[in-house]
């Protein structure tokens, strides 16, 4: 499949930013929404970052669920700092405690979390689609640290994904998957999406993801808003996070079918492809499945051995071009020999996965406040 994206996408005139607003000639009034959740100690260089933002009309709300926030005084009239006086344990709770507490009526809402740092122009690129009329849009989520085998493995899944789910996706029609931060929308859609529902657990961002493709809405993809994420650097975080993310794969992959259903039903190919790539489970377990069957076909019937093998190695190919498509630290490519060890881990999150969101809520970095690049 990620070939068979990537040639439409070769061979499909790439979109171009339009040379004047589309929308409006005024500077968007946006809300930066920061989470946080039991852990302060990342925020003060995130806060940091945002208040460099080559940017005047916006506001930082921060989040600090079950959080001792005695410590956040940042003395800046755009920074909020709001303490739920109950526990949310719920990114959408938190998002809407956000809204409800709103300063003034922001036109549209990025999430960030508590870990990340943004570049300077990330707001200025974001409008850029905005402009065009797009009322969703997905930014590029790059490593902030390569500090461990683990780290630089996470980066280069997380290249994976964005070329292949966003960028691709995106050029060829359909709608970029949700990243969970570094992502923006109008405040009116956000509160269309998910007002009416109750999240728990992880995977808010698959839920609202499905609510705004059924809207037939495009969700834009921009490589240029670039958000620098804390990496996963110990086994420990890789098993308990990445237990969060299949739990939620297996909770919410029913979206796909549905999406899917609509979009071949209603002749929409935003739909139809992005409800395709819902189904698509974790890529360690296509891995493992893809091996099994074909160890197995050896005493059925060499023949598709052969097939799956091949399949495999197409998998490969679109795994380098992914690579070789982006700006890849020579860590990252050193790091891709240890990708056994890494699919071991995911298996023993695979078996904690059906009870990954009463045993944690959210991950704990160890925040490291540099960037690679």
């Amino acid at each position: 499949m990620p070939i068979v994206l990537y040639i439409i996408y070769v061979c499909k005139p790439k979109k171009r930013p339009s040379a004047t607003k589309l929308v409006s000639d005024t500077q968007a009034d946006y809300a930066v929404i920061v989470t946080a959740y039991e852990q302060t100690h990342t925020l003060p260089p995130v806060i940091e970052s945002l208040l460099q933002l080559q940017y005047s009309n916006y506001l930082i709300y921060i989040v600090a669920d079950k959080c001792d926030v005695s410590n956040l005084n940042f003395n800046n009239d755009k920074v909020i700092v709001l303490r739920p006086p109950e526990t949310l344990a719920s990114n959408t709770k938190s998002h809407f405690y956000a809204i409800e507490h709103f300063q003034r009526l922001h036109d549209r809402l990025t999430i960030i979390d508590s870990d990340n740092l943004v570049k300077p122009d990330y707001l200025l690129e974001l409008n850029k689609l905005f402009d065009r009329g797009y009322i969703a849009v997905q930014g590029e989520r790059k490593a902030k640290n390569l500090n461990t085998t683990f780290a630089c493995l996470d980066a280069a899944r997380d290249i994976y994904y964005h070329f292949y789910d966003g960028k691709v996706l995106f050029q060829i029609g359909s709608s970029a998957t949700l990243a969970g931060s570094g992502m923006a929308f109008t405040v009116d859609l956000y509160k269309e999406c998910l007002a009416h529902l109750t999240i728990s657990g992880a995977g808010f961002d698959k839920v609202l993801q499905k609510e705004i493709v059924l809207r037939k809405h495009q969700i834009a993809f921009t490589d240029l808003a670039v958000v620098y994420d804390e990496k996963t650097a110990e086994s420990d975080q890789l098993v308990k996070q990445r237990a969060r993310w299949i739990n939620t794969w297996f909770k919410y992959s029913k979206f796909g079918i549905h999406i899917l259903g609509k979009g071949l039903l209603g002749g929409n190919f935003n739909q139809s492809v992005f409800g395709l790539i819902l189904l698509r489970p974790p890529l360690f377990i296509f891995l493992l499945l893809s091996i099994l069957f074909a160890a197995i076909n050896l005493f059925i019937n060499p023949l598709f051995t052969i097939i799956w093998l091949v399949g495999l190695l197409l998998f490969v190919v679109g795994f380098a071009i992914a690579l070789w498509s982006s700006e890849v630290d020579e860590r990252i490519w050193k790091s891709l020999i240890n990708i056994p060890t890494f699919i071991f881990f995911q298996i023993r999150s695979l078996l904690k996965a059906k009870n990954a969101n009463r045993h944690s809520v959210a991950t704990k970095h160890s925040f490291t406040n540099n960037t690679n690049h």
